[in-house]
């Protein structure tokens, strides 16, 4: 692959910044997506339409021992935390960190392209012996990041390639720019379970994060679809498959940046048992996630 390919309005190229990044343009539409697959795959940066969405803690992403504050990191195979740090399955318990196995992981680059119609770039992650200690399961998973008409595509391909069902609690936790912790969100869930007391309460629209330590989550959408403003005035629209049935809000008192976080099922997903999706032996969970800003 060369260091720089273009051709009309799309490019795509690679620089270090403490490690490799790339960066897929998109020149019609002032729109920039920037991905590290050494820190997790993980997208840094996101301006679509000329507004920078994403809220980036730079010292956390040069230091190889922190786990990255902003972006928009990877979960899998769980999303959140697990009690005490550990699980069980199939009578053996496992350790492992919040938010799972990728999003520390180094990925690897099988194909970047930019062409007339788009820029992407492929990456794909293997089990190996650290991801096994925690989750004991041969996988295979294929991410393609697709930047077109100033729309940020992410595909995904989660392949069980152990002779057992694998269990999957996939999402994404893209940190927002937004000194603003009260937003309105514009969904058809009806209902929020408050992870500051545990109750679950009626979802009107609009959420204060700001006096708030723990996450919230929407249980019951029924359109796989939220949107909320930018700084900007723009509202910033995601969009994703059916299989991500839940919405977390979050946020850090101080910090500029709200979460919306789709998740496949709420936390302790995998102590809990409930909400996992089973992939069959050979079979693959595959999902989309689109991120656009509209006027």
């Amino acid at each position: 692959m060369s260091e720089n390919t273009k051709t009309k309005a799309y490019g795509i190229t690679n620089r270090t910044d403490t490690y490799v990044v790339y960066e897929l343009t998109d020149s019609a539409t002032d729109s920039k997506v920037t991905v590290c697959p050494q820190r997790g795959g993980i997208v840094l940066g996101c301006r679509l339409n000329g507004e920078e969405l994403l809220y980036l803690d730079r010292d956390t992403f040069i230091d190889p021992a922190a786990n990255i504050r902003g972006g928009i990191p990877v979960l899998f195979p769980i999303c959140g935390q697990l009690q005490g740090g550990a699980y069980e399955w199939e009578g053996q318990t496992y350790r492992m960190r919040n938010h799972g196995v990728a999003r520390t992981a180094a990925w690897e680059v099988v194909n970047a392209y930019a062409d007339e119609d788009e820029a992407a770039l492929t990456l794909e992650l293997h089990s190996n012996e650290e991801t096994l200690a925690s989750y004991p399961f041969e996988f295979e998973l294929h991410f393609t990041y697709r930047l077109k008409a100033g729309k940020l595509y992410i595909e995904q391909s989660y392949n069980n390639l152990s002779e057992r069902d694998m269990p999957v609690q996939a999402g994404f936790h893209p940190y927002f720019i937004s000194a603003d912790k009260q937003l309105t969100y514009i969904s058809d869930a009806t209902k929020v379970l408050d992870y500051n007391d545990g109750q679950v309460k009626p979802f009107e629209g609009t959420f204060d994060l700001g006096s708030l330590v723990e996450s919230v989550a929407l249980l019951d959408p029924k359109t796989p679809e939220i949107s909320f403003p930018s700084p900007s005035g723009r509202k910033i629209k995601l969009s994703y498959s059916d299989v991500f049935g839940v919405v977390v809000l979050w946020s850090v008192e101080g910090k500029p940046f709200v979460c919306v976080e789709p998740w496949t099922a709420l936390n302790e997903a995998l102590n809990r048992k409930e909400g996992l999706i089973l992939v069959p032996p050979g079979d693959s969970l595959d999902a989309d996630f689109t991120i656009e800003t509209e006027a």
